[in-house]
């Protein structure tokens, strides 16, 4: 794929416009990954499908067998190097990949966790050994991976890990000891990533395969959803590693384990997508199939706002997903110019965008939560029952806001993370943050020329937006300093300002440029999402902000800045009611989502 267009730094959105023809939309994807997705699709509808319930029931060998299919019709290989055996793809295609199988309740936790986690940390930090022998079959299916990293003690603080490694006398191999559990993939794989602590202090990941003597596992887990995925604690007594089977460097795999989690968090919100747009389109032909009062559900105002929503937070998260991943390409290819490493490169990309992964998986997550639980609504008494697939649907969904850092370490990740850079001066946020405090003891001007075009007014609230954030996080910055990281709930507020303003601009310019290529007339209802998103993204940030300035100021400073943030959220009221229903209408007509 060639780059041409430039991207912002990671968190640079805050403080910088971004052009709506340097954006990737989903329209742009070529017809070969078209079809890759549709292979996708066609794969979790004829063998995943039907195998739900037995899957559910943990039917010996049917996860591993399907996985093997899978590997056998190339889904693993998308981001791994030709020399390995797959197909060298840009990062987008991957998501769209994971996408492809995100409808497939369990299995996608499977694939996920053997794509990502299971395999990319060889991939990445491997020795060139240790990629030739372990890549290739774990590409085509014939072994599969897994993570070691979860410990009964130790969740998000993953380096207060207890497991332990120590050197053999004659310096060949390492002995394991320890404990860990929630390892996904854990009942059939054949190759562990396993992070302990040598001398009980370096953090440092392991390669151990399956079958090395004093590696055992528990149960599988029982759980509140995603019941078909093995889950089991693994148990690591006197386990014996060769010391060609560290992996990384000796007390760096934090490295490893933060890396591969920027990764990993995008592509969970690109699981999720799938999975909202296929609980989208189950709860479309439910409303049209459902008859009461003589009429279809579909025809009630109170089932079509839920479509509607439905729809517009789907398509909403989707923009910014695919936005966010070709930032993350186009870094990549600048770095490679620059001269690294291929893996280099996609971790650095990767890394810079830690922040717009962070709130993706957050934002993913969160719309998958919310179009499964109104799809059970939409389903009334059936949508809770085992017999119909929204009680599948509705349980499996809740785990991915735990899953790779629950949401609220996500939530102030993303600050911390923008926040350091800033510290860094890799962001300027002091200047842009002045600027605000600046305009708020200024008389407004009310002579400001209005710019025209689709989305001018919309664009002017986006701007204002990003002010509303300046403001109240640099007031958070100015009164707490050093004990920020304390003050959690205004964190999280700040997030939320954030997350809703970037996904906002997402769609506005993923909308703005289809509409310049195919009329707006084409794009009408892709438009009203796009206003509706932003409608309600500004109250929310509305909301956030004042929860923030009441808890940090009081007095004169608490009316200036509650003034101040009346003014940046400050918008014209907009009919949602009949763009929601022009929404509706086309997913009726459609019988599916169509967006």
């Amino acid at each position: 794929m060639e780059v041409t267009q430039k991207s912002l730094k990671g968190g640079e959105f805050i403080i910088k416009e971004t052009n709506a023809q340097d954006v990737f939309t989903p329209a742009e994807f070529s017809e070969e990954q078209r079809m890759m997705h549709q292979t996708c699709l066609d794969f979790i509808a004829s063998e995943v499908q039907p195998l739900l319930e037995r899957l559910d029931n943990h039917e010996e060998g049917l996860m591993e067998d399907l996985m093997k299919k899978a590997g056998e019709l190339g889904l693993f290989g998308v981001s791994i190097p030709e020399q390995y055996g797959g197909y060298d793809m840009d990062f987008n295609t991957a998501l769209l990949v994971t996408e492809g199988v995100g409808g497939g309740h369990s299995f996608p936790v499977a694939f996920a966790a053997h794509t990502g986690i299971g395999m990319l940390p060889i991939l990445y930090f491997g020795t060139e050994e240790q990629k030739q022998k372990y890549i290739p079959k774990l590409t085509t299916g014939e072994w599969v991976g897994a993570y070691c990293l979860t410990e009964p003690g130790s969740g998000s603080d993953a380096l207060g890990a207890k497991t332990k490694a120590v050197l053999t006398e004659d310096g060949e191999h390492y002995v394991l000891n320890g404990q860990k559990m929630w390892i996904t993939n854990a009942g059939f794989a054949h190759v562990f990533i396993v992070f302990a602590k040598i001398d009980g202090e370096k953090f440092t990941g392991f390669i151990v395969e399956r079958d090395t003597p004093g590696l055992t596992f528990g149960n599988e887990e029982h759980k509140m959803g995603i019941k078909g995925s093995s889950t089991r604690q693994v148990f690591l007594s006197d386990v014996k590693v060769p010391k060609e089977n560290v992996l990384g460097e000796i007390g760096k795999g934090h490295l490893i384990a933060f890396n591969i989690l920027n990764i990993g968090r995008i592509k969970l919100a690109a699981a999720c997508l799938g999975a909202c747009k296929m609980a989208a389109t189950l709860s479309v032909k439910y409303a049209n199939e459902r008859v009461q009062f003589n009429l279809p559900i579909s025809k009630f105002g109170a089932i079509r706002q839920k479509l509607a929503e439905q729809a517009v937070r789907i398509y909403a998260v989707e923009s910014a997903i695919y936005r966010a991943g070709m930032d993350i390409y186009r870094t990549e290819q600048e770095l490679l110019a620059q001269g690294q490493g291929a893996n280099e490169a996609l971790l650095g990309a990767a890394r810079e965008f830690a922040v717009e992964c962070a709130m993706l998986k957050v934002e993913g997550s969160e719309v998958l939560d919310f179009v499964t639980d109104e799809g059970v609504q939409i389903y009334g008494g059936y949508g809770f029952s085992a017999d119909y697939p929204m009680d599948r649907a509705y349980r499996d969904s809740r785990i991915n806001r735990i899953f790779e850092g629950t949401n609220e370490i996500n939530r102030l990740l993303s600050v911390d993370m923008i926040l350091k850079k800033a510290m860094k001066g890799e962001l300027d946020l002091m200047g842009p943050a002045q600027d605000v405090q600046n305009e708020l003891m200024a008389i407004p001007d009310f002579n400001v020329e209005e710019e025209t075009g689709l989305f001018a007014a919309e664009k002017k609230t986006i701007q204002k937006l990003k002010k509303a954030i300046l403001m109240v996080a640099g007031t958070a910055v100015q009164k707490y300093m050093n004990s920020l990281a304390k003050e959690q709930e205004i964190l999280m507020n700040i997030a939320d300002m954030a997350i809703k303003t970037y996904v906002a601009e997402s769609t506005l310019l993923r909308v703005e440029k289809e509409a310049a290529e195919k009329g707006e007339e084409a794009l009408a209802t892709q438009i009203d999402i796009a206003r509706v998103y932003l409608a309600d993204a500004v109250d929310i940030v509305n909301k956030a902000g004042k929860d923030a300035i009441a808890s940090m100021v009081e007095g004169d400073e608490q009316r200036l800045l509650s003034l101040g943030l009346k003014r940046f959220t400050k918008v014209d009221l907009f009919n949602a009611k009949e763009a929601r229903r022009r929404i509706a209408a086309k997913l009726i007509e459609a019988n599916e989502y169509v967006y």
